[in-house]
């Protein structure tokens, strides 16, 4: 029977067979590729063929090349976010959800702080804030990073009505993060709804990121409210999708 194709070249379809078997676990981490010719006679192709889908599993991180022994799946699997874990209000003199949630993988978080600016927010933001055409919003744009390597773009936003005046408006990093700064505001997240998308990334987004080409990202919309469901802030998160994957858990009654 003869191996079913689309419209990509060959050596994107064949990285996408073999991304889908490392993210399923079917090449678990670690695991040796088969040879160079094993695949040409797996998927009846030329030499050529084979080094450029193995070119294009190195540069996304899925795959490491170890000179004169093989090509093996990279060692650590997919890095799993759970949204719920960075949503609680850390207690007094509690750092950032994000470097507490690292530490516990062994890893070292911190933020890199963008911008801090009031600006016009795109329509589905004033949407959810119930605002009028012009009317602003605070913004807080930053960079995660993860030992030092950026993992997620955090663009920020809340109401001038909660944020003017407050910490959430200054150019200086927030300890314990804005959670912290609502709750003592009087405005305590109680619960959020998450929306979530994958796109090729923008170039701004593409280099701040340092991906590689052609890698989607994952797009989380995210709206936090308050008591009597008043939305207090919407986060847009930004990463790439060959190296995360987000986890929700639900009991069902």
């Amino acid at each position: 029977m003869a191996r079913k194709t689309d419209g990509r070249p060959r050596h994107q379809q064949i990285a996408a067979e073999i991304r889908t078997l490392i993210m399923s676990g079917d090449l678990t981490p670690g695991s040796r590729l088969p040879s160079t010719q094993q695949l040409m006679a797996q998927y009846s192709v030329t030499s050529q063929t084979v080094q450029r889908t193995l070119n294009v599993l190195k540069e996304e991180g899925f795959l490491v090349g170890r000179a004169g022994v093989g090509v093996y799946v990279r060692d650590d699997a997919p890095l799993i976010i759970t949204p719920v874990a960075y949503m609680p209000s850390p207690g007094p003199d509690m750092p950032y959800p994000w470097m507490t949630e690292a530490a516990k993988r062994a890893q070292r978080g911190s933020v890199k702080l963008l911008k801090v600016a009031e600006v016009c927010p795109p329509a589905a933001i004033a949407e959810v804030f119930g605002l009028g055409e012009g009317e602003q919003v605070s913004l807080r744009h930053q960079l995660l990073m993860l030992n030092d390597e950026p993992a997620e773009l955090a663009s920020i936003y809340h109401p001038l009505s909660i944020a003017k005046g407050t910490p959430l408006s200054e150019r200086r990093k927030i300890p314990g993060g804005s959670s912290r700064i609502l709750t003592d505001l009087g405005y305590p997240p109680r619960e959020w709804t998450d929306h979530l998308s994958a796109r090729l990334p923008t170039t701004d987004e593409l280099e701040t990121l340092n991906l590689p080409d052609d890698v989607p990202v994952l797009r989380t919309f995210r709206t936090v409210y308050t008591d009597k469901t008043r939305s207090i802030e919407v986060q847009i998160l930004i990463k790439g999708g060959h190296l995360y994957e987000l986890a929700y858990h639900q009991t069902i009654a």
